[in-house]
């Protein structure tokens, strides 16, 4: 038995799950690991995030603030974080992606999911989470060379010039404060079908379990509908897509439209070229080729965003750089 698993071992045994049944749950494009411990009929998430490749802090900090403000966040039973453990919550298996695989009503999910952004960020106070990072531009920047570092050279077989590079970074920085011409939130960043639960026993918003938000950061606050409506892994109708953030809209009266809408483009840009980078290098570095197989949806998003006016000088970066016969599923037998 490893050291690691002699530590989780005496976690669980303190914690006093000692006897239960342990198994695999889920894993994720981090380092984190989660097994679901049951004991007769009661069951709880064992979260395995070790040190220093992970750290559990925000994500305790994140679901205190999200529970103080009535969202479903899993509670924490307990927690060793110099260990990089904790002992969370079970909200059992109805992720949104089961239930829409199982027949589940899309409009009414995804619906309370806009309900529980709705409410959060009119009841989210930034005075409240001074130690929460800042989503600024660097950062947004620092995701996007993601694509010219990892994408373009496995597509293309030959490195970003400099030329290209200094070009989208500027292209980049003047279309980030479109991306900012709505009001700044607290932003989940990971805000998809499979990290939203369905809790269909409690009432309201608090219906939607949330799960994931350990990177949660303030931001822009049409991030999150972006993570929603714009899935890697799922194909989300337009006309849905539309109706819902129209209705989001509706629920902000002071919001304008046209500047929200401009900023969804502009990070849905910004976040659909970080994930193509993101999943080539999941592939070529890490061993994770299935993610692979959502690169031509990820270009749909990406092509349906660079569609918007403000974003044209990017469009045509975009089509000088990486034209149409590049925009493919990088090969793992010519960049291995």
């Amino acid at each position: 038995m490893t050291e690691r698993a002699k530590e989780i071992e005496r976690f669980i045994a303190a914690s006093g799950w000692q006897y239960a049944e342990r198994s695999f749950l889920a894993g994720d494009a981090s380092f984190r690991r989660y097994d679901r411990l049951r004991n007769g009929q009661l069951s709880a998430v064992l979260m395995d995030a070790p040190p220093p490749k992970e750290d559990v802090r925000p994500f305790v900090s994140i679901a205190n603030l999200l529970r103080s403000l009535g969202l479903s966040a899993p509670k924490v039973i307990r927690k060793n974080v110099e260990a990089g453990l904790l002992l969370l919550e079970d909200f059992g298996d109805p992720t949104y992606s089961r239930c829409l695989s199982e027949g589940a009503n899309e409009f009414e999910l995804y619906k309370l999911a806009v309900d529980v952004l709705i409410h959060l960020h009119c009841a989210f106070d930034s005075k409240d989470a001074e130690d929460i990072e800042h989503y600024d531009d660097s950062k947004f920047l620092e995701e996007a060379f993601l694509f010219t570092d990892w994408y373009l050279p496995a597509v293309r077989g030959i490195d970003t010039t400099d030329r290209e590079r200094s070009e989208f970074t500027a292209l980049w920085l003047s279309a980030f404060s479109q991306a900012r011409a709505v009001p700044e939130t607290l932003v989940l960043r990971d805000f998809h079908v499979d990290n939203l639960m369905w809790l269909k026993n409690r009432p309201s918003i608090a219906a939607c379990g949330l799960l994931d938000f350990q990177d949660a950061v303030l931001g822009p606050a049409s991030y999150d509908l972006v993570s929603l409506f714009e899935d890697a892994r799922r194909d989300v109708p337009d006309a849905l897509a539309i109706k819902l953030l129209q209705y989001y809209c509706a629920a902000h009266p002071k919001l304008d439209q046209d500047c929200f809408f401009a900023s969804y483009a502009v990070l849905g840009a910004q976040r659909n070229t970080k994930i193509l980078g993101i999943f080539t290098r999941l592939a070529l570095r890490d061993g994770k080729p299935h993610y692979l197989n959502n690169i031509s949806r990820v270009w749909r998003w990406l092509e349906g965003n660079l569609e918007h006016p403000t974003l044209a000088p990017l469009r045509e970066w975009f089509e000088k750089v990486v034209p149409g016969d590049h925009r493919v599923i990088p090969s793992l037998e010519k960049t291995l």
